[in-house]
């Protein structure tokens, strides 16, 4: 496979790269012809780094397709995202620190609201505050299933960590989010016969937690998704020789760095200003970091353009605070497009910054998607970014006499 070709002409060298990913960053017009959000915001640093840089886009995965911030990641992190298939659950469990066990199926749990015929109204209980679902974890982990440990672990917000563990656990299940309001949740299915076990304890949890959680408001209901067991997958010291940490405060991302062999390091807040403060912080010791901005994303899904608009001007006005420390190579992008006006992800192209001494500058003093269409780097597999950084980091080296 690519990775292990790549792997036998990487080279050390004293250099520095920083990947920023702002989740769902590409966007859509509110009106044809219009502006994207991410052309609509004002970014003088952006567009005073783009005039230095190379620009194009990435596909997560292939054109037309819509990805999820699991492969997503994965992809931009430079894995195939189709021969590594993860589910989400093991990437939030890693992402709070949960030591999986080989007999654990974990999956990634929604508080939800739910009307009184059991139809959904919210599929994120109007984005529970954390201290309020942290309090609804500690009800729920009353709950007891013969046969089974169950383990519960609030992330953020309406978001919380799913774990049974016992024997003949398989992780074949359906998810229970229908990705849609009005409709009822799903029960979980068995989609081969040795996962029977596993998912008749998924859906008597699901009964008893909304049980539990009857009459309560905005969270009377649960839903879970991305069953998962824990997976193998290549380090980035093996692969890549890079001593990498990853600056994240939302679980999943955490998680994904964590299984690639990133050091995850701890933020003192949950603010963007917080992650570039770690990165300051922690720039001596690490010769790749990764900075995740997740408001991006969660503006996208919510539909609110302008809130997207202003979370891309925050992004902004960090930037400088990187470009101080001289990084050798900085890519801005994202894991996927979260157009406001589709309030989902998308199977849009990805905006990409590629800035390096060893770049070829495009020369565009903006970055935005119609200016990406004219950049140098085209549109490109999201898993060949990081052998682009390398090499303009002067890690690669030459293939062949």
């Amino acid at each position: 496979m690519f990775e292990q070709f790549l792997q036998k002409l990487i080279v050390p060298a004293d250099t520095k790269i920083a990947m920023l990913i702002l989740d769902g960053l590409g966007g859509l017009p509110r009106t044809l012809g219009g502006k994207t959000e991410l052309e609509t915001a004002h970014t003088p640093n952006l567009d005073a780094l783009a005039l230095k840089s190379a620009l194009g886009f990435t596909l997560p995965i292939g054109p037309g397709i819509a990805t999820g911030s699991g492969p997503g990641h994965l992809a931009i992190f430079g894995f195939d995202p189709l021969k590594y298939e993860i589910g989400r659950g093991a990437l939030e469990a890693l992402g709070v620190d949960f030591e999986l066990g080989p007999e654990d199926v974990a999956a990634r749990g929604n508080f939800c609201s739910l009307d009184e015929q059991g139809r959904l109204t919210d599929r994120r209980a109007g984005r529970l505050p954390t201290e309020e679902s942290t309090k609804l974890i500690e009800m729920l982990r009353a709950i007891h299933i013969d046969g089974v440990e169950i383990f519960l672990e609030p992330v953020k917000e309406h978001r919380f960590v799913f774990v049974m563990r016992g024997t003949g656990l398989r992780d074949t299940l359906t998810e229970t989010d229908p990705l849609k309001v009005g409709v009822d949740p799903m029960p979980v299915k068995a989609l081969h016969p040795d996962a029977e076990k596993a998912a008749a304890v998924a859906n008597k949890f699901i009964q008893q937690a909304n049980q539990m959680l009857k009459g309560l408001q905005p969270a009377n209901g649960i839903m879970l998704r991305g069953f998962a067991s824990f997976p193998e997958m290549p380090q980035y010291t093996e692969i890549f020789k890079l001593h990498a940490a990853a600056i994240a405060v939302n679980g999943i991302y955490r998680g994904v760095a964590r299984l690639v062999g990133m050091d995850v390091l701890p933020v003192p807040g949950t603010s963007l200003a917080d992650e570039f403060s770690t990165l300051e912080k922690f720039w001596p010791e690490y010769d790749f970091f990764y900075l995740h901005f997740k408001k991006t994303d969660t503006c996208g899904e919510s539909g609110d353009f302008d809130g997207k608009v202003a979370a891309i001007e925050e992004f902004d006005a960090q930037l400088p605070r990187l470009l101080a420390l001289n990084p050798d190579v900085v890519i801005v992008g994202g894991d996927h497009s979260s157009p406001a006006v589709l309030k989902s992800h998308s199977w849009h192209p990805v905006p990409l910054l590629l800035y390096g001494r060893n770049v070829r500058a495009d020369g565009i003093a903006e970055f935005g998607e119609r200016v990406c269409n004219l950049g140098s780097l085209g549109i490109m597999p999201a898993k060949h970014v990081i052998p682009l950084a390398l090499a303009n980091a002067g890690r690669v080296a030459k293939y062949g006499a």
